[in-house]
């Protein structure tokens, strides 16, 4: 028989990757926000990277302009990495109630920028300064939540990529976070062999619910989803930071 919480953990993977699916993103921000509930973020982010790895590698390489996001966004990818490991130990010990807290406040500010169809307009000749930076920033938030999309996302719609670049840019951001991300876990003491089954499981179900998201996708409208699932993301904030402050 099932126990309670890997039916838990595989009913939030199937939900994350069917978030993924239907609107290209959102498989840590879902997975992390609803795992942090019943554990801590170290032992969340453990089961989620193979799924994160695996689904963002398919986004990353689904496209013809990797080459050309490469060039234009390794210095962000690096800058990420390095705010990654400078930030090792934030999630684990006594900072991982706070991380918690961080993870629900970086919940909220992400679904505030989503809800409210927030743009911003970054010109070419700043994102020499500003793309390390928004890589740092992010990947300090990445060592203490697991969470990888702020400042990134808004960062990388701000920069004027076409449709498919910003696809893969966000898949090329998700992934080098993802590794980032691994090191630290490990360092963390978060991987271990007892949770091989479970992350496989996770990995199966985020599989199947980000091609059920993306055949959903074609049939409703993105406008209305997305401001479904940024308003459930607000709502999810708001409680994991309140939950771990108060």
């Amino acid at each position: 028989m099932l126990d309670a919480s890997l039916i838990y953990i595989g009913a939030v993977f199937a939900l994350a990757g069917f978030v993924k699916g239907a609107i290209g993103l959102g498989l840590p921000t879902v997975s992390m926000g609803l795992l942090a509930i019943v554990m801590l973020p170290v032992e969340a982010a453990a089961i989620l990277i193979l799924p994160s790895f695996v689904t963002n590698v398919w986004q990353m390489l689904a496209g013809p302009s990797l080459g050309g996001v490469i060039g234009r966004l390794w210095p962000m990818m690096l800058a990420s990495c390095v705010g990654t490991w400078t930030g090792i130990g934030l999630m684990a010990g006594a900072t991982a109630r706070y991380g918690t807290a961080f993870l629900g406040i970086a919940l909220a500010l992400y679904a505030v920028t989503g809800f409210t169809d927030a743009r911003v307009k970054i010109p070419n000749t700043w994102e020499s300064l500003l793309g390390p930076m928004a890589g740092a920033i992010t990947g300090i938030i990445t060592a203490a939540t697991g969470v990888f999309v702020i400042p990134a996302v808004p960062y990388l719609q701000a920069i004027g990529l076409e449709k498919e670049e910003l696809v893969q840019a966000l898949g090329l951001s998700f992934t080098v976070s993802t590794v980032g991300l691994t090191v630290n876990v490990s360092v963390e003491g978060g991987l271990s062999v007892s949770v091989a089954a479970t992350t496989i499981a996770a990995l199966a179900l985020a599989c199947l619910g980000m091609w059920i998201g993306q055949v959903i996708r074609l049939r409703l409208s993105p406008v209305a989803f997305r401001r479904g699932f940024f308003m459930g993301l607000l709502l999810l904030g708001m409680y994991l930071a309140a939950r771990s402050i108060f």
